[in-house]
């Protein structure tokens, strides 16, 4: 039995938190983020508090109840701090530039890949291997990271390729010379 649908979400000062019929918008110092939100989960605020009730003890309205709770955390945390992620790109001469909205990767291809950055996410570059895209949406800052990772995918012999900071690639050993 998940209990996430069932806590209590606290709005920080300089958010407001508006809920009109299903959709659930947050605005705050970053940005302004919105939801839909199933008929079978309530919404209400008060007090600074964000309370979800749902109707009925189905299995749907069980998971969505606390997807919807994870989800307007992960909004009203956005508006607040924003989210990041951070690649890195190993390999000789493989690099990341950025020309504009654009996204330049070289990674071995014999062209540059380009990528064109979506509007509400930003490319910061660390060095010119390292990379962090940054936002107030948790999945598109998620989304958008993923496709860049899938651009060359770290293999496990050398480690070469696109990886998250945090990420451990396991290796493997390789052929033995025979004796």
């Amino acid at each position: 039995m998940s209990r996430i649908g069932n806590r209590i979400l606290s709005v920080p000062e300089g958010v407001t938190v508006s809920v009109n019929d299903t959709i659930v918008t947050v605005k705050g110092p970053k940005g302004e983020l919105s939801t839909d939100v199933t008929d079978h989960v309530t919404v209400k605020v008060e007090d600074g508090n964000v309370t979800l009730t749902r109707d009925n003890d189905e299995k749907t309205s069980r998971s969505m109840h606390g997807t919807a709770n994870a989800n307007i955390a992960n909004m009203i945390e956005g508006v607040t701090k924003g989210f990041s992620k951070g690649l890195e790109i190993i390999g000789v001469g493989y690099r990341f530039q950025t020309k504009g909205d654009k996204l330049v990767i070289n990674a071995g291809y014999s062209n540059p890949v380009e990528l064109s950055v979506p509007s509400n996410l930003k490319i910061e570059t660390v060095s010119n291997t390292e990379i962090t895209v940054t936002g107030i949406d948790k999945q598109a800052v998620g989304e958008f990271a993923a496709i860049i990772r899938k651009v060359r995918e770290p293999e496990p012999y050398k480690g070469k390729g696109i990886r998250y900071k945090d990420e451990h690639v396991r290796r493997k050993e390789g052929k033995k010379a025979s004796k």
